[in-house]
């Protein structure tokens, strides 16, 4: 993979931005992915471009119900904005691919008039097109599709230090870089932590301890943390970590599931090492996101043996299918962290 390489979908969201910029929008739009806060923030100075009056005016239409009518939507298409250039119509949650009027839908985009613009917003349901059907590609030809993904680390890091400051503080890269993992690097999410530290802290630079304190961690960073206490034969933290997991009230085929994922990566991190590798490939291989994450595995690796990871992997993988099989669901998941603290 390309690490350089653009999606498609970030060529547009730029596109959008510039658009939004020059007030020169498309009539056009589909919205979706998992980073909210950019969504809600593009589609906000959409709002403001289009209706500046407010979204109690003539020129805005918002429709919720998951059973639109073609004839609703169309009506609302071609009714002529009052004393603007614009009428913008914003469709939440309504899944056009399964549409009964598919054929009628792909006309109407085909035509749309230079007066609307036309927003299709995914958020409790999955924008799921099939491009192996025709119809589906006629539905979408003239949209501008864009998936909001979690930002890279750089332009996300600076974005964390940018919040923090206007709250009047300071933090630096490393700290910054934690925080992003521990949240799951969602700006929605972040933006609520970055207010709690920002109050809690008695310092201008928040400190690691200020980010421990306050913020909830997500599931995948609890569970890395458990793969570094085992690894550093740290097992009284290993065990208070994993009661942390257990308070999370997370499924224990989920429990499974994040150990188990964390294994199989601390096995690629050493294979990686044994091969000669570096933190590049490894967030190929896995598909990890940031470039610390990364590098802490690759660190942690180097402290283990290819075959104890072997021996880790295989312990989660006899967990899992003894968890299918067998009750009490707890007390396998501490056996199975016991077992993992004896592997050398």
């Amino acid at each position: 993979m390309d690490r350089n390489k653009k999606p498609k979908s970030n060529d547009n969201y730029i596109a959008l931005i510039s658009a939004i910029k020059s007030g020169n929008t498309d009539n056009f739009y589909i919205f979706y992915g998992e980073e909210r806060y950019l969504l809600e923030h593009c589609l906000s100075n959409l709002r403001e471009l289009i209706c500046p009056g407010g979204l109690d005016g003539f020129n805005y239409k918002r429709f919720d119900d998951k059973n639109l009518s073609y004839e609703e939507l169309e009506d609302a298409v071609n009714t002529i904005p009052a004393f603007a250039d614009k009428t913008l119509i914003e469709i939440h949650d309504f899944d056009i691919f399964s549409s009964n009027e598919k054929e009628r839908l792909a006309l109407l985009f085909d035509d749309l008039p230079d007066y609307v613009c036309i927003v299709f917003i995914y958020n409790t349901i999955e924008y799921k097109p099939d491009n192996r059907l025709k119809i589906h590609k006629d539905i979408i030809k003239n949209a501008n599709i864009i998936e909001f993904v979690v930002q890279e680390q750089d332009k996300l890091v600076k974005w964390i230090k940018r919040h923090f400051s206007d709250a009047g503080k300071k933090i630096n890269t490393g700290d910054a870089e934690y925080l992003a993992f521990i949240t799951g690097g969602l700006m929605a999410t972040l933006n609520g932590e970055i207010e709690k530290v920002s109050a809690y802290s008695k310092h201008d630079t928040v400190t690691r301890n200020d980010i421990d304190t306050v913020v909830t961690p997500v599931l995948d960073a609890v569970s890395y943390k458990l793969t570094d206490a085992l690894i550093n034969k740290d097992n009284t933290r290993a065990l208070r970590i994993l009661n942390e997991l257990f308070q999370m009230r997370e499924a224990p085929h989920m429990l499974i599931s994040v150990i188990s994922s964390k294994m199989r990566q601390l096995l690629a991190a050493k294979i990686c090492i044994e091969n000669n590798l570096g933190k590049n490939d490894l967030m190929d291989i896995c598909n990890i996101k940031y470039e610390f994450q990364a590098r802490n595995l690759m660190q942690t690796a180097g402290k283990a043996t290819l075959h104890g990871c072997r021996n880790a992997v295989l312990l989660c993988s006899e967990t899992a299918l003894e968890l299918n099989s067998t009750g009490e669901p707890e007390s396998r998941i501490i056996e199975l962290v016991t077992r993992l603290a004896l592997v050398k």
